[in-house]
C-alpha cells in the first residue's frame, strides 16, 4: 500500500489506530504507522479521499495500484468512463 504496487507475494498485516493496511518490509510498517498520508489515496473516478484500508482495490495490466470509494467508482474506471 505504500509503494502502490502490486508486488506479487504476499504482504504483513499492518494495524493502525484499528484498520489493517499491508506493507512488504518493516520500513513499510513504519511509514505506515507515522505517515498518515500513506494511508490514503485518491479514487481517480470521484476524486474523493479514500482510506486504503476500506478502499476497492484495482490493478493495471503494468502493476499499479489504484484505490476506489466503492464498486461503483471501480466498475466505471474498468468500463473506461474516467482514464
Amino acid at each position: 500500500m505504500v509503494n502502490n504496487q502490486f508486488m506479487g507475494r504476499s504482504q504483513i498485516p499492518i494495524e493502525v489506530d484499528g484498520r489493517t493496511y499491508y506493507g512488504c518490509c518493516e520500513m513499510c510498517k513504519g511509514r505506515l504507522g507515522s505517515d498518515p498520508s500513506s494511508r490514503v489515496s485518491t479514487d481517480p473516478v470521484s476524486g474523493s479521499t479514500v482510506d486504503k484500508a476500506t478502499a476497492v482495490i484495482g490493478r493495471s495490466s503494468d502493476g499499479r495500484t489504484f484505490y476506489f470509494e466503492s464498486d461503483q467508482t471501480f466498475a466505471a474506471y474498468t468500463r473506461g468512463a474516467v482514464r
